[in-house]
């Protein structure tokens, strides 16, 4: 069999490519006028072929070129679209877009100034409205005596309510503004940021969790004596968010971070009012144990500072050919009198009561020896004894203040930060260990 070419055939296979071309002229009309009607493309041209458009010309900006495809495939009959729009590089064109695109900003700007300014007033209102929220719920825990017990913790409560209800200020004043898409593409980056920052200030933010939590335990109080980590030592003058200040007993200060001080064994010398103190006397093997420990314990029940109860008390604390060595304890009221100079007195007092009663101390070595009368043993035995008398009167066990002044001067420089402030009814700072 041939092929038809009959002229009937070929006058339909003309008719046909008449058809066709005629539909593809009404569309491209068709979508031409679409493109005119649209902002920014009234410069593009399309022509269509077979359900395929072939736009061309120049646009001011990249969404315009973007939104002259989308329209045109929106149209019906168009199956694929030839993008070749170019963008104008013209200086006039791109300041004109420039000029164009601030003034419609501004315009916009104006346009919500009403709603910007009340979006203000509600961020203002929550942070007045927290401020004072805050400080209800202060002056709440100051009244069930919390506050005595931790005086951090009535602060914490009021910004920690403050800052709560200026967050939802803020989210109300962002709604209003219509940026509630900006509200959770910032808290998705402030998750991620802040995981990159906890990382990097590890350290910093552990020291802050640490100080947080030693100002609600309270472990010490300002003005104790404390032993850190076996080998820091000092009475306490601040507790800032970061580092927990001491002063030592030679008038130095002490910076330990927070993080170690809350992870360390804290040896508290003032948490008891009370605190013991001993001292040894050795003695001659030949001296009656019984008779030395009645003398030492009369002499330190008549030490000021000494407590009657409990009362002192001794022990054997060692014992060899050549001395016996007696242990004495006694209790002070750390309020009201100095341990160390209640130590001393006591041990002045032992000792000159024993040089009384002619208790000998262990001789190991002996010289025998012509010496000035004044120099003589029993000379030397009086002004043991004589001496001391005239002392008895000027007797010091008071409370030792040497380190007040550096105290209460480190309390005045961390005083914006301190997370243990000092109370007014506060009693004095304790005694040294």
């Amino acid at each position: 069999m041939g092929t038809d070419t009959t002229p009937d055939s070929a006058e339909r296979a003309d008719s046909a490519d008449t058809a066709d071309t005629g539909r593809d002229l009404a569309d491209s009309r068709r979508v031409a006028e679409r493109l005119r009607e649209t902002d920014g493309l009234a410069d593009v041209t399309v022509t269509v072929r077979d359900g395929v458009a072939e736009l061309q010309g120049v646009v001011l900006a990249p969404e315009d070129r973007e939104r002259a495809a989308q329209v045109v495939e929106q149209q019906p009959g168009i199956t694929r679209v030839d993008n070749r729009v170019m963008l104008s590089t013209r200086i006039s064109d791109r300041i004109g877009t420039a000029s164009t695109l601030a003034l419609d900003k501004i315009v916009r700007l104006v346009a919500t100034l009403p709603l910007l300014i009340v979006a203000m007033l509600v961020v203002a209102l929550a942070w007045s409205l927290g401020k004072w929220l805050g400080r209800r719920f202060g002056q709440r825990i100051q009244r069930r005596n919390w506050q005595s017990e931790n005086p951090y913790f009535a602060s914490l409560v009021q910004q920690l309510v403050q800052w709560l209800v200026l967050l939802g200020g803020i989210l109300v004043a962002l709604d209003l503004l219509g940026a509630t898409a900006l509200v959770g593409a910032v808290m998705g980056s402030a998750g991620v940021i802040g995981l990159a920052l906890g990382f990097a200030f590890k350290d910093i933010a552990e020291n802050y969790v640490a100080g947080v939590l030693l100002s609600i335990r309270r472990p010490f109080a300002p003005g104790d004596s404390l032993r850190i980590d076996g080998s820091h030592e000092g009475k306490v003058a601040a507790l800032t968010p970061r580092a927990t200040v001491l002063v030592t007993f030679d008038g130095n200060r002490l910076t330990l971070p927070n993080a170690l001080v809350f992870k360390s064994v804290v040896l508290n010398f003032s948490s008891n009012a009370r605190r013991r103190l001993d001292f040894t006397i050795p003695v001659d093997v030949a001296e009656s144990i019984r008779c030395v420990h009645d003398l030492a314990l009369s002499a330190i029940r008549g030490v000021d500072g000494v407590l009657a109860d409990p009362g002192p008390s001794w022990t054997v604390d060692a014992y060899d050919a050549s001395a016996i060595t007696l242990r004495f304890f006694a209790w002070v009221d750390q309020r009201s009198s100095d341990l160390g100079k209640v130590r001393s007195e006591a041990i002045h007092s032992v000792r000159t009561r024993l040089a009384e009663a002619g208790v000998n101390t262990p001789r190991v070595i002996q010289y025998a020896a012509t010496l000035p009368e004044e120099s003589s043993p029993a000379g030397a035995a009086e002004r043991a004894v004589q001496a001391p008398a005239a002392e008895e009167a000027a007797a010091d066990t008071s409370v030792n203040r040497d380190l007040d002044e550096h105290i209460a001067a480190e309390q005045q420089a961390h005083a914006n930060e301190d997370l243990l402030p000092v109370e007014p009814e506060a009693s004095p700072p304790h005694t040294a260990p």
